[in-house]
């Protein structure tokens, strides 16, 4: 055993204490209620924290009731402990966390393969914060191969995206911050989403791009991504036009591949350049992670790529912020580790069979039409019947969250914004038990609703619409 001799002197060095290790004041604690608006002046106790914050938010809804929500509310216990060991690592710093890096990459590799890249080592990718981040870094490429493309004619030309009215919100702010010209696609009668001819008659030499969107929020349906890219292929025959595709799968480039697989919409056709999924959405992970994937380096110019080296080593990122955390990249390889394309296929399977089954009982209720049926996203869209005048959908979402139920209601987009709706999203955790609870909710309901004389007229007190 080793011998040790002591100090000659003691107290010659101190050990450097956290403040956070401290006790609080407990009197003061207990007297002094703390500032909402202000920082406090003296700490609390970290249980008196904890307390403090848990208490309030105790009175947020219940994720798991949350119907309007596309992203993911339940997670298994051992991603929870993954993700808190990883909170602490900036997804950036690359050459510090070289792990969480190399997981990103395996994802990017993942997701190539599983969107049926042809060379899937020409795929290049990120993670991001989401889809919404991620479809700005799609525009951004569009936009940058445009303008290499017309340097004579820009910035004199203003370009174009051509996209359906039903797309998410971040692409009219792509449009708004970039100043590019959003050209939309209207519905029209049971359309609800692009028409591919009508999308192709849009585009001119200004276009940068158009998007198809996999799933569309405003009622879960798929956008025909195949005969949007026949139209622009025969538009290129007709004018030489190249116009190249950006998919938007939010929600369905997670769905498709495990439950659609013959339907043609990813990297199999040629004009698609880019696609982008909301990892937190049916990825299955705690929010937020997006991911974002370009064909090859032609279709993500490498200008817009910035190498930076203060972190330690040559780090290139696509990025529109900088640090973010590597707990949700963590936890995505996790889930596709741990499910696998078959335990994906599964879950992806019974969360469809939940949105069926709920939508035919709503159907049969006989108060309701179906807009959708939840066969594509496990999302579903209806109305009230041509006969119910004794209220509306809002009334309807109004009642549901007096039960605790989240389900929004909405007015769709030009050309139909005569029709407002209720929307249903079925979510991994949302079984066929609680489906039968929130069918038995609003059952309980209609007969007060049928009671009414009429529309309360209410609209902003119900629950509005989230993508």
């Amino acid at each position: 055993m080793a011998l040790h001799r002591g100090p000659r002197k003691h107290g010659e060095r101190h050990i450097s204490v956290n403040p956070f290790f401290g006790n609080a004041d407990p009197v003061g604690g207990m007297t002094e209620a703390p500032p909402t608006h202000r920082m406090p002046e003296t700490p609390l106790a970290p249980a008196t924290a904890y307390q403090v914050v848990h208490d309030e938010l105790m009175l947020d809804g219940n994720a798991r009731l949350n119907l309007a929500t596309f992203v993911t509310t339940w997670m298994e216990p051992q991603a929870a402990v993954l993700m808190a060991e990883c909170l602490d690592k900036n997804m950036i710093d690359k050459d510090e966390y070289p792990r969480t890096a190399e997981l990103e990459r395996r994802c990017v590799a993942i997701l190539a393969d599983l969107w049926n890249a042809p060379d899937p080592s020409a795929v290049v990718g990120c993670s991001t914060t989401g889809s919404s981040e991620a479809c700005m870094l799609a525009g951004m490429a569009l936009k940058r191969r445009w303008t290499k493309r017309n340097a004579d004619r820009y910035p004199g030309a203003r370009p174009n995206l051509v996209m359906g009215v039903n797309v998410q919100v971040c692409w009219e702010k792509f449009c708004d911050f970039w100043e590019v010209e959003p050209r939309l696609v209207d519905m029209e009668g049971d359309r609800f989403h692009l028409d591919p001819r009508t999308a192709a008659e849009l585009c001119d030499e200004n276009t940068i791009g158009v998007v198809g969107v996999l799933g569309s929020t405003f009622d879960g349906s798929y956008e025909p991504i195949a005969e949007l890219c026949a139209e622009l292929d025969a538009l290129r025959e007709r004018t030489g036009l190249d116009i190249p595709v950006h998919v938007d799968g939010a929600s369905g480039a997670m769905i498709a591949p495990f439950l659609d697989e013959d339907l043609v919409w990813d990297f199999r056709l040629p004009r698609v350049a880019s696609i982008n999924t909301s990892g937190h959405k049916y990825g299955l992970v705690y929010p937020g992670v997006g991911w974002a994937l370009w064909r090859d380096a032609e279709a993500l110019p490498e200008e817009l790529v910035f190498r930076v080296n203060y972190l330690g080593g040559d780090m290139p990122t696509f990025a529109l912020n900088f640090s973010r955390p590597g707990a949700q990249v963590a936890a995505q390889y996790y889930t596709f580790l741990r499910l696998g394309r078959e335990g994906y296929r599964a879950v992806q399977r019974s969360t469809r069979d939940v949105a069926t089954y709920l939508a035919g009982k709503v159907e049969a209720l006989g108060d309701f039409r179906l807009l959708t049926r939840g066969d594509q996203l496990p999302v579903f869209a209806f109305t009230t019947a041509d006969h119910v005048t004794a209220y509306d959908v809002f009334d309807v979402s109004r009642r549901l969250r007096e039960a605790g139920w989240l389900v929004p209601a909405y007015t769709f987009p030009p050309d139909r914004e005569d029709l407002s709706v209720l929307r249903v999203v079925c979510r991994n955790g949302f079984s066929h038990d609680l489906a039968d609870l929130f069918l038995a909710d609003l059952t309980r309901a209609l007969p007060g609703l049928r009671r009414q004389q009429g529309p309360t007229g209410e609209k902003e007190a119900a629950t509005g619409f989230h993508h």
